[in-house]
């Protein structure tokens, strides 16, 4: 009980939320008492990710935003309301062949992948960057996926009146600067007026850091350009700020020039995207929403024939996705075994003990030694003894850094 106490509220009902929606649990009543939705919430918390990346899309109306999200998250827009703002949000799994192989190895009872959580804002007419600034899916993102239209339809007017990628990608960015320079600016009144009553020198430099991020957004660069680290970071996360989040551009192509798919510099290319690219934290994935609409309608062999018609490896989504996952700089490491083979998310750089953690709590807090092979190793093997043999298995301690592929079996004590 005394444990529970301890916890913030809002991070119970983060979690409790997050229960609710990734695994169908019907919400408790209130008549459940708070303890036990603690306890029950403890329960769950220890066996889920820490690490859950969100992705929040945006876009004018027309561009296939809404027909996108559907496609990577299987929410239909029949369970979404018309003509009304609302949030939609889903899950997407990030496609990685590598834990299709070692399922096939394994032949466990289940196989689990990494995961992406996308949020679409839906709202009747055109509505801007400032209207999302209070919409919560949108301030948490860690990301904004700007879906752009590059496709030719007379049947489908665009609200500018013309098809113009470029042009749009740059309308968009000024408004999320203008979105951020109004949080700044209001936040820089209040800050002068609390130094008047109170000299703080952690208020100071929160002053000059926002006084900095003025001058950039009113020069018209987003603050994902400043390249901000370390305590200027950490001072400016509470604003999240629309502009500081990496960007990925998703530019739905024509159905005519499918073959630029496939290429994203070409696709750049003849959008006029190519400047827009040179920018920090900024990426760009060519798809075509059509096309992406008929290969869901096939089975798996059909849709793989048909994309090697097209001459594309995958789909535009499974590249959206991994473009999302690769953009924000998170990486996988695989557990493996009887039970499931499973694909775990976590940023670069994160050391074996935190990575642990992702797994459950128990086995960060218990930790002993990291049992770690690389996944190549580990195929080219063919199983984790012969690795053993081959001495191609080794034990890293708590701040080993996790890398991209790597196959671990956790010891620790109970």
């Amino acid at each position: 009980m005394s444990n529970c106490a301890q916890i913030p509220h809002c991070v119970w009902v983060t979690f409790f939320v997050r229960q609710c929606f990734c695994d169908g649990v019907k919400p408790l009543t209130c008549e459940a008492g708070a303890v036990d939705l603690k306890v029950r919430v403890l329960r769950w918390a220890a066996f889920h990710p820490l690490f859950m990346l969100h992705a929040a899309l945006i876009g004018l109306p027309s561009a296939g935003k809404s027909t996108l999200f559907q496609l990577m998250t299987s929410v239909r827009e029949a369970a979404r309301g018309h003509g009304k703002t609302e949030t939609a949000v889903g899950i997407s799994k990030v496609p990685d062949d590598r834990l299709t192989r070692l399922t096939s190895m394994y032949k466990p009872r289940k196989e689990v992948p990494a995961t992406i959580e996308f949020t679409d804002f839906i709202a009747p007419g055109r509505a801007g960057a400032a209207a999302l600034v209070d919409v919560v899916g949108y301030k948490t993102a860690d990301a904004l996926v700007h879906v752009l239209r590059a496709f030719r339809d007379e049947a489908v007017p665009h609200p500018a009146g013309s098809v113009d990628p470029a042009r749009d990608a740059q309308a968009m960015e000024d408004e999320l600067i203008l979105a951020d320079l109004g949080v700044v600016e209001r936040r820089l009144e209040r800050l002068e007026r609390d130094l008047k009553r109170n000299k703080s020198v952690e208020l100071e430099r929160e002053r000059d850091l926002l006084v900095r991020c003025r001058t950039a957004l009113e020069d018209g660069q987003p603050l994902r350009s400043l390249g901000l680290t370390g305590d200027d970071l950490r001072r400016l996360r509470g604003f999240q700020f629309l502009s500081a989040k990496p960007l990925l551009l998703v530019i739905n192509l024509d159905e005519a020039d499918v073959s630029a798919a496939a290429n994203v510099d070409e696709a750049a290319a003849r959008t006029g995207l190519t400047a827009f690219l040179s920018r920090a934290a900024t990426r760009a994935v060519p798809v075509c929403a059509k096309i992406e609409l008929e290969i869901a309608s096939l089975d798996e062999r059909d849709a793989a024939a048909f994309l090697a018609d097209l001459g594309l490896s995958e789909s535009g989504l499974s590249r959206v996705i991994r473009a999302s996952y690769e953009l924000l700089g998170y990486i996988s490491f695989f557990t493996v075994g009887e039970d499931e083979t499973r694909a775990w998310s976590i940023p670069r750089a994160t050391q074996a003990q935190e990575a642990a953690g992702e797994i459950h709590s128990d086995i960060a807090r218990g930790f002993i030694r990291a049992e770690v092979v690389s996944y190549d190793a580990l195929v080219a093997r063919g199983s984790m003894a012969a690795c053993k043999e081959h001495g191609e298995v080794r034990l890293e301690g708590k701040e080993y850094i996790v890398k991209d592929g790597d196959v671990i079996n956790y010891r620790f004590a109970t």
